[in-house]
């Protein structure tokens, strides 16, 4: 009985959906960060040259 339980591979699944799913969120927020940051540049860019 003790021998199946150690076995039982139910959660593993789950787990490593976690951490792909953290890793993605973790590389959505990177890329949000370095876009927005390059957008915000160029919008002082483009106000800076009106009037």
């Amino acid at each position: 009985m003790i021998a199946h339980t150690l076995r039982d591979e139910a959660g593993q699944g789950l787990g490593e959906y976690a951490l792909i799913l953290g890793f993605i969120a973790v590389l959505c927020v990177a890329a949000v960060m370095f876009i927005g940051s390059q957008v915000v540049s160029r919008l002082w860019d483009v106000g800076s040259s009106y009037p």
